[in-house]
């Protein structure tokens, strides 16, 4: 069993209020949990209006498959949602 995570910390510049940063942070776990069918929440960041830090987890039977994947996932946040990712990492653990 290999359990991947992501952590992705997106840049939110726009944002004016902690509801404009919630309404972005909740559109982007519920995409996240639908198109890569990841457990996705915010993990760090939720009192800052610039910044939200997201954790994702996948279990698959292969390293190779869960970090694609998630290289995938970021993707989609830079390129499809055009938000700005500040850092994103992954790491797999194999169990």
């Amino acid at each position: 069993m290999t359990v991947t995570l992501l952590s992705i910390i997106l840049e939110l510049p726009e944002t004016t209020s902690i509801k404009d940063k919630r309404k972005i942070v909740t559109m982007t776990k519920e995409k996240l949990r639908q198109k890569f069918r990841i457990s996705c929440a915010e993990v760090d960041l939720q009192d800052s209006l610039g910044f939200a830090e997201l954790g994702g987890a996948l279990v698959s039977n292969s390293r190779d498959f869960g970090e694609k994947v998630m290289r995938k996932a970021v993707s989609f946040v830079e390129d499809d949602l055009n938000l700005r990712i500040y850092d994103a990492q992954i790491h797999s653990e194999v169990y």
